[in-house]
């Protein structure tokens, strides 16, 4: 792969907000880092922590930052699409340990990083220290069934025999990745969020999702420095769990209130649109609507 200089302005699609342009436009100032040049900060066991902000406040914070930092460019694209598949028990029991404030938990997803061409099953723990680990499979493309060899690997990831998973939910997402120049840190940013489940649809064109993950917990991040300049909420935010409790209104989400009421103070809740109430089972539905 190619590498592009931080002046070469690289192709990138057109976004549709303001915001969002500026946001490309900016990306530009930054030396780019390419996909296995990644690999040495894959952080797949790591601390994080979460931001929710607008796009306005995430385009002032990367202002100084091109110094810092290097953006992940997939052929010349810095604006990169997700699509993920998440999967659960039939009566939501993955979303009500976390709704629980649990400390371990984990989640369990399909997830295609469309720029790149590559889609992965993944398993995602975090442990009763407030660890993450991700472990991963390249698989083919989303498929609504997890059996066979991806039953063994999920079985093997979490130590112990899982419950019967069925899929609950898409979204589909735009993520920016940014990797630290001086420290073992990457940061993952991102923005024009939607959850589909059939006869329901929710988009977050207001939201954008800031995550600084490191090797260890550490407040030396110029990232972190501008998160407070630009007075970003630092906050817990799971997509998966946003978005059931958006789609399936009949989940508890008491205890998410806090994270529900700062998105409307920030102007950037989900918007839904409903027609009727889903059907208990649609994984072959969520898969045909990504």
């Amino acid at each position: 792969m190619s590498m592009a200089t931080p002046s070469s302005a690289p192709p990138r699609r057109e976004p549709a907000l303001p915001s969002q342009r500026a946001l490309a436009a900016l990306l530009d100032q930054f030396a780019p880092i390419s996909l296995q040049e990644m690999d040495a900060v894959a952080l797949l066991n790591r601390v994080d922590i979460k931001f929710i902000l607008t796009p306005e406040q995430l385009v002032d914070a990367l202002i100084p930052l091109a110094p810092h930092y290097r953006v992940l460019s997939i052929a010349g694209i810095r604006l990169n699409r997700y699509h993920t598949l998440y999967f659960d028990t039939p009566e939501f029991g993955l979303y009500r340990i976390h709704h629980s404030g649990r400390p371990v938990r984990y989640k369990v997803r399909f997830r295609s990083y469309v720029d790149s061409n590559l889609t992965y099953f993944e398993v995602k723990q975090k442990d009763n220290k407030g660890r993450t680990l991700k472990s991963r499979q390249r698989v083919a493309s989303l498929t609504s069934r997890i059996d066979g060899p991806l039953a063994q690997f999920l079985h093997d990831s979490l130590h112990h025999p899982a419950p019967p998973l069925e899929a609950k939910l898409g979204n589909h997402f735009v993520r920016v990745t940014l990797v630290s120049n001086q420290h073992i840190e990457r940061l993952t940013l991102d923005f024009d969020l939607s959850f589909v489940c059939p006869h329901r649809v929710t988009t977050a064109p207001r939201l954008a999702i800031a995550e600084v993950k490191q090797e260890g917990f550490s407040r030396h991040s110029q990232f972190l420095h501008r998160m407070r300049a630009v007075h970003a909420q630092e906050m817990g935010f799971s997509k998966y769990c946003i978005g059931a409790a958006t789609l399936y209104p009949h989940l508890k989400q008491n205890n998410f209130k806090p994270i529900l009421l700062r998105l409307h103070k920030l102007g950037a809740a989900p918007m839904s649109g409903t027609i009727e109430p889903p059907p208990a089972r649609c994984a072959t539905q969520i898969e045909k609507a990504l």
